[in-house]
């Protein structure tokens, strides 16, 4: 994997740059690869140049929303991967229960353009925090495919989307079930619920 974040003869402000957070375990359900579709849209909407450019998509990998925002952002020709692991790939996938599972976060990781292997700590929660905020630094806007709920650890999916939304970060919330409606924090740090088309 290359450590160049940019294409050739591509200004970084080519690419918007989009973060994802949310939950491991979501619903088998095209509807929610949609909503995704739709949030992507909505952001490249909201950011000056975002129909243009090219997507990176920022993504630890985990099972869930991590892969779902990435498989539908990868389906673009020019968009790129950035992979902040928590813990080292061998420990990682370990959290990982199926072979199939190890399978597609192998296969995606080697589609990266760039991977990053956070700074050991006290514990493997604050590892996974610094992923998540590896994630928002990194990011121009979140997707999160999310419950609403507080999280159920340090550094979960709540954590996360307020640590954006301090920030002033651009933030489209999935909801994780159905109806997988979408609520839009542009930043003002108030929620926004959207009707899709």
């Amino acid at each position: 994997m290359s450590s160049e974040a940019v294409k050739p003869g591509q200004s970084p402000e080519q690419r918007l740059r989009v973060g994802v957070t949310g939950h491991r375990r979501l619903p088998d359900d095209p509807r929610l690869a949609a909503r995704v579709r739709d949030a992507l849209a909505l952001i490249r909407s909201m950011t000056p140049g975002g129909r243009e450019a090219g997507l990176t998509v920022v993504s630890p990998l985990a099972e869930g929303a991590d892969r779902v925002v990435a498989r539908e952002v990868l389906k673009e020709g020019s968009a790129m991967l950035e992979v902040p692991l928590p813990v080292p790939c061998d420990a990682y996938l370990d959290d990982f229960d199926t072979a199939r599972s190890k399978e597609e976060f192998l296969a995606l990781l080697a589609r990266a353009t760039l991977s990053v292997t956070m700074a050991p700590a006290r514990t493997r929660e604050e590892m996974y925090e610094a992923a998540g905020r590896y994630v928002v630094d990194h990011s121009q806007a979140i997707i999160a495919i999310w419950d609403g709920r507080p999280s159920r650890g340090q550094g979960g999916t709540a954590e996360i989307v307020e640590l954006a939304r301090r920030q002033r970060m651009p933030v489209v919330w999935v909801l994780s079930e159905q109806p997988f409606s979408l609520k839009v924090d542009t930043g003002t740090g108030e929620w926004r619920e959207l009707v899709p088309d």
